[in-house]
């Protein structure tokens, strides 16, 4: 190589040779790979833009920054720009929900992200409606500025518990009935509004009156107008005074989680104890 050439590299082109400066020459595999990490980050960014759009709360779940939401820690996020009061009252509400669900269950398996929105924009953006939380599988959820409350937050996680602790695929062929999912989320969260306090013998407030909805879809449609909640606690709530407490709702569902059907673990009378006895163990879980 001459001396006019040192410290630059010959590249042919078209048959050409072209002198490139040495220190400006970046090897073709190197450009290659830079290529594909911006090929990967811009498919990236345009996936969950399409994912934002598309199924938002799995976007806040992948990303929350990117849907608006900082981490609290403790696997809680809030709406960004939330008052340092109100952020603070949210995180404190989410820690006596997750209480309630612990007393009933002792362990508690399902520990979902919680995201809790400041207004209704927030909760519009990561596709709420009308409702107070959503749930997305036993993996996020998300409450709606009327949903933090301790005992809406405590009905959801409920939920989740249950489906975490029958596994994912039977909770989607709804292995377990809407009616008694309902029904012991609202005794799990002691929910004043459906049950009457833990003290009284019987704490029904609307005896059920026949079968109840075992879909979600059926309960949708008919829950508010009919009572059903009310009506499904009570059930739930005798069930569970009347089989020895929440170690038989544990029971009936690691039952429903090794296949034996909802229908056959229900109606099982090995496991049923006197009502003095169970009645006691609940009047202890509403009094924590």
């Amino acid at each position: 190589m001459s001396e006019r050439n040192k410290g630059q590299t010959a590249f042919r082109v078209s048959g050409e040779e072209e002198q490139i400066p040495a220190k400006n020459f970046r090897p073709p595999h190197r450009m290659r790979f830079v290529r594909m990490i911006a090929i990967v980050l811009i498919s990236g960014i345009v996936a969950l833009s399409g994912m934002s759009l598309t199924y938002p709360p799995l976007a806040a779940e992948v990303c929350p920054n990117c849907m608006g939401f900082n981490n609290s820690g403790d696997q809680i996020f809030v709406e960004q720009g939330m008052p340092a009061v109100r952020m603070q009252e949210a995180v404190e509400t989410i820690g006596l929900a997750r209480d309630r669900v612990r007393n009933f269950y002792r362990d508690v398996v399902g520990k979902p992200d919680i995201f809790v929105c400041g207004d209704d924009d927030c909760y519009r953006r990561i596709g709420g409606g009308g409702s107070r939380g959503m749930a997305l599988l036993d993996i996020a959820l998300f409450l709606s500025p009327r949903g933090n409350t301790v005992t809406i937050a405590a009905h959801e996680l409920s939920h989740i518990e249950l489906h975490r602790r029958i596994g994912i695929t039977k909770a989607y062929r709804r292995m377990v009935p809407q009616w008694f999912d309902e029904g012991l989320a609202v005794f799990v969260s002691d929910d004043g509004r459906y049950l009457k306090p833990a003290s009284a013998e019987d704490r029904c407030l609307a005896s059920p009156d026949g079968p109840m909805p075992t879909t979600r879809e059926a309960w949708v449609e008919s829950a508010q107008t009919s009572g059903l909640y009310a009506k499904a606690a009570c059930r739930v709530s005798r069930w569970i005074s009347g089989h020895g407490g929440s170690d038989a709702v544990i029971a009936l569902l690691q039952a429903v989680a090794n296949g034996t059907s909802f229908a056959e673990a229900y109606d099982r009378s090995d496991t049923a104890v006197p009502v003095a006895r169970s009645m006691s163990s609940l009047q202890v879980l509403g009094s924590r």
